[in-house]
């Protein structure tokens, strides 16, 4: 798929920096052309000499170089690619780039060129969710640069959460998406994600313990493969992946409310944990505990089953629904009655035992479920479980 294709690859500074060597290998097997541009920061972790050797071409550095510049302009450097990409991509670059900035070979690169830009981002969890990096990335997705990650895990710093640069055969697949507009181009997909908080008073209220990261990184997979995805997530801790379009709601009913006017779709993936009891009358100032005073009394309605209602869709239903079964014991049995009771075309059940850490942690281990039977998938990285539905369904789609 990429055979003769050219690519521009802009490293930034940061510990990933050594996976774009990989990268560049990888491509290169594939038979694509790999043009390097190294930052002066990305040479404090990868060296000239080893990134020109693996490309096996000139390593662009400098903007000022008198030699490059009557060999080939950054103008026409910047033109010359079939895609541009930047792994890593730094908070630093992204800034330049959100920014408008041209100080430097890399930023006066993007600047210029007249080509695709896919991004994948690396840096330190407390950067990625920071409110101007944040910003920026907002400021990127709507000039229409592309994402590929970041995922979720432990960092170099020792520190844990999104930031991790995209494992390589991600950002291939991010790479030749880009080329090709995706297999996913012209899909529509609705994900749902997170929690949701059912209110009890203005303070209090019911939920779980969801951080929304196998929801974001299900919608950024599918992004990545061209579809137009419609982000449906409850307040989630993590953040929601950028390129995608994302609504926002607290309760399920407001999900539900979602949903419905995000169709029609072609598949939705339901991967919100919802809360399945709703308070019927939350209180609207807080509730005082006073001493002496007895317990309040709450009373309770069930929340409306969104799965279940978008499956039995006589007119308009998405092609291929897909569930999540959260699962303490039982995991297979259980998650394969509830696909019959749904109505579902697809389940992906998990094992989310205290013991496991699956529940908020960075790493899930799944069992689809289909018409066909059971398929055991491997404990992986959630984005690893993400891309490998995004690929089933996309095959599933055609």
């Amino acid at each position: 798929m990429l055979s003769g294709k050219r690519i521009l690859l802009i490293i930034g500074g940061g510990i990933a920096a050594f996976k774009s060597l990989d990268l560049i290998r990888r491509l290169r097997e594939q038979g694509a052309v790999v043009t390097p541009v190294l930052t002066r920061a990305g040479e404090e972790f990868v060296t000239p000499l080893s990134v020109s050797a693996l490309a096996g071409a000139k390593v662009y550095r400098d903007l000022f170089d008198l030699t490059d510049e009557a060999e080939m302009g950054h103008i026409e450097l910047s033109r010359a690619a079939d895609l541009v990409v930047v792994a890593p991509a730094t908070a630093d670059l992204m800034a330049k780039m959100a920014a408008g900035m041209a100080n430097d070979l890399a930023s006066t690169l993007l600047l210029a060129t007249d080509k695709r830009v896919l991004i994948a981002p690396s840096m330190n969890v407390r950067m990625w969710e920071h409110g101007a990096t944040q910003r920026n990335i907002a400021t990127l997705a709507s000039d229409g640069i592309l994402f590929v990650g970041p995922g979720n895990g432990e960092m170099a710093c020792g520190e844990f959460g999104p930031g991790r640069l995209a494992e390589t055969p991600e950002i291939i697949a991010a790479i030749d998406a880009a080329l090709t507009d995706g297999p996913l181009a012209g899909r529509h997909i609705i994900v749902t994600s997170g929690p949701t908080h059912e209110p009890i008073d203005p303070v209090r209220y019911i939920a779980n313990r969801s951080s929304g990261a196998q929801g974001a990184a299900i919608a950024r997979a599918l992004s990545a493969l061209g579809a137009d995805v419609s982000f449906v997530t409850g307040p989630a801790s993590v953040a929601p992946p950028p390129g995608v379009k994302v609504i926002k709601v607290e309760t399920a009913c407001e999900m539900l409310d979602a949903v419905q006017a995000a169709l029609p779709a072609d598949a939705m993936v339901a991967a919100a944990a919802v809360a399945d009891w709703r308070v019927t009358k939350p209180s609207g100032s807080k509730m005082k505990k006073t001493a002496g005073s007895a317990l309040p009394e709450l009373s309770f309605a069930e929340n409306p089953d969104i799965l279940a209602k978008v499956s039995a869709m006589k007119k308009g239903r998405p092609r291929l629904v897909v569930g999540f079964a959260a699962e303490t014991d039982d995991v297979v049995a259980h998650a394969t009655a509830k696909r019959k009771r749904k109505g579902c075309d697809w389940i992906l059940a998990n094992d989310v035992s205290p013991a496991t850490g699956i529940m908020g942690g960075g790493e899930n281990e799944v069992v689809l479920i289909t018409g066909d039977g059971a398929e055991t998938w491997p404990r992986m990285a959630k984005d690893q479980v993400a891309s490998r539905l995004a690929a089933k369904i996309s095959e599933t789609l055609g």
